[in-house]
């Protein structure tokens, strides 16, 4: 099944600044970048990160437009859960304080469940308690503070399903992504959780089908996953557009957690 993505960015900054950029596929069967700025071409710097590929850029002052295209033409295979990343995504972070929620998670939960079950259990209980709300949320909120307010938009819910899950001490971690069938389309954040030493998503939103999704990075949370950060200049993002789309019929949401690769 082939899958075509593609977005498109403006930025606008009164001085030169520094942009980091995380919009490419992790695995593309072919792509293209292109960075304009004032008017200019810009050559993207690309830079290792475990579970991304970051692109920095040099901005001039004025307006930079950001223009990526990628395709995938195959699945991929499951990712194993090294040791370096079941400690890492086991442990606390920014957004998702997992050691506040150990005993709620304990109360709401069965540890003694099979491991797929229990994910599949905790994304649907993100699920029914959170209402899908635009622009609820501020981008300093924790999964605690999402648990309270009882509503947010998929970075939230990801990292509410992912605290709950090390909570009951199984790592998890969120994974941005190009979500065919995503309405209004937008990047999207899900989550990976170890099951049985398989990396394997779910989706609390149920927004779009998991088994059509396209991976772009994955990290600890919100915090390491941002499609575009900027530094010095008091640059801002002006218009966004991202488009995914499958060849043929989009499956339904899955229940089951599923191997994004």
């Amino acid at each position: 099944m082939r899958t075509d993505v593609a977005c498109s960015l403006t930025v606008n900054s009164p001085a030169p600044a520094t942009a980091l950029l995380q919009v490419a596929l992790a695995a593309p069967d072919g792509e293209q970048l292109t960075v304009l700025s004032d008017g200019r071409p810009v050559t993207p710097e690309e830079i290792a990160v475990p579970g991304a590929r970051v692109h920095r850029l040099q901005l001039a002052a004025g307006q930079t437009t950001i223009a990526y295209s990628a395709h995938v033409d195959s699945p991929g295979s499951p990712r194993q859960v090294t040791a370096a990343e079941w400690a890492e995504y086991l442990r606390p972070s920014r957004y998702c304080p997992s050691d506040q929620l150990e005993g709620y998670a304990s109360a709401e939960f069965d540890e003694s469940m099979p491991r797929a079950e229990l994910v599949a259990a905790v994304a649907a209980w993100v699920g029914r308690r959170l209402v899908y709300t635009s622009g609820s949320s501020r981008s300093v909120d924790t999964a605690v503070d999402t648990l309270l307010l009882g509503q947010g938009v998929c970075r939230d819910y990801a990292h509410l399903t992912i605290t709950l899950l090390r909570a009951l001490e199984v790592p998890a971690r969120l994974v941005a992504v190009y979500a065919p069938g995503l309405s209004p389309m937008d990047f999207h954040a899900v989550v990976e959780a170890d099951v049985d030493g398989v990396w394997k998503t779910v989706d609390a939103t149920r927004l779009a089908p998991t088994s059509s999704l396209v991976r772009i990075c994955s990290g600890r949370d919100a915090a390491d996953t941002a499609f575009l950060s900027l530094f010095g200049g008091q640059a801002t993002l002006g218009l966004m557009t991202v488009t995914a789309t499958v060849d043929g019929d989009l499956p339904a949401p899955d229940d089951e957690p599923f191997p994004l690769p």
